[in-house]
């Protein structure tokens, strides 16, 4: 790792005024760290934002705000999510370890890289990592990549737990600019697909700050599910992952979420299947249609075809597990 400076700041203004082109804001760290260690990202300065930005998690108007310093542990525990929005605390649990959940903040949650083993190897092509270099993982190893939104500039998939169920819950992600600037941007259009700028994970403004994240009031805290599909238990991230909500009324679905992990650039909604379901009384065919929406027209690559009917089974099964808990 190379030498860097260390500075703290106590406030978004001043985080704000100090940040330059070759210093990189610092929260949990436990992505950018590993980045660092590997020679991918080699800032001059590291600042700490950490006392900078809020941490409290509590419910305002109709909905939840969530500081961007909060911890993600602090998800699992809050008594208003646990009421109120489990789905965010379910996903949670099924990423990545107690330590790291403990020291992650959800801010920095947002904004991790992928773990492309292509984007980790130096020697190899990644136009994520090193702009028109390539695309490693294409025509590669390709068990992890992209089934859907990917193109012959980058295969490689988002890996957070969380960020699925914000998907799925329509949260908005509160940014600070850097002219102080606050604004709301709706988590659909946060992060973004490969396009022809592979290397930008999202649309957040260069030097801004993200805030805090607003999860607006709704219905899906009874009825819902986080299904995780992975090579072993613990400390894994997805090749499928699913979040499910319903909400029923009088034995009917009148509204539903899904949304999916380990499939795409960026957390991916089944809206087509959403619809689908809508107006239906919950059952194992409805399900399998429903599953039958998400995975119709899908291209994978030639190294994760098996991904197809992992998806179509781990949706069928967020859904009735909706209905069954296990």
């Amino acid at each position: 790792m190379r030498p860097f400076a260390f500075h703290k700041v106590n406030n978004a203004a001043e985080a704000l005024k100090d940040k330059k082109p070759e210093v990189q804001f610092i929260a949990g760290g436990t992505n950018l760290v590993d980045l660092m260690k590997k020679h991918i990202v080699q800032p001059e300065a590291l600042l700490d934002v950490s006392a900078a930005l809020p941490k409290d998690i509590a419910v305002s108007g109709k909905g939840l705000l969530i500081g961007a310093m909060a911890r993600n542990t602090d998800l699992t525990l809050n008594k208003d999510i646990l009421a109120r929005y489990p789905l965010v605390a379910r996903a949670v649990l099924a990423g990545a370890s107690p330590q790291i959940r403990n020291m992650a903040s959800v801010g920095g949650n947002l904004l991790q890289r992928t773990r492309c083993p292509y984007f980790y190897d130096v020697s190899s092509p990644c136009n994520k990592r090193r702009p028109d270099s390539g695309c490693g993982a294409l025509n590669g190893a390709e068990r992890m990549s992209a089934i859907v939104g990917y193109n012959e500039q980058c295969v490689a998939v988002h890996p957070s737990d969380l960020c699925v169920a914000l998907a799925a819950l329509d949260a908005e992600v509160r940014i600070m600019t850097p002219d102080k600037k606050e604004k709301s941007v709706p988590f659909r259009d946060f992060h973004k697909l490969p396009e022809a700028t592979p290397w930008k994970d999202n649309t957040l403004p260069e030097n801004a700050l993200i805030t805090q994240v607003y999860i607006p009031e709704n219905p899906f805290n009874r009825h819902f599910a986080y299904l995780k599909l992975r090579d072993r238990t613990s400390y894994a991230f997805a090749l499928v992952s699913v979040a499910a909500a319903l909400h029923l009324e009088n034995g009917k679905i009148t509204a539903a979420r899904l949304a999916s992990g380990g499939v795409a650039h960026k957390p991916w909604r089944w809206y087509e299947a959403e619809e689908f379901l809508k107006g239906k009384a919950p059952s194992t065919e409805v399900f399998a249609g429903a599953a039958e929406r998400v995975v119709k027209g899908i291209k994978p690559l030639a190294g994760n075809a098996f991904k197809v009917p992992m998806l179509k089974g781990a949706v069928e099964t967020a859904l009735q597990n909706c209905i069954t808990p296990l």
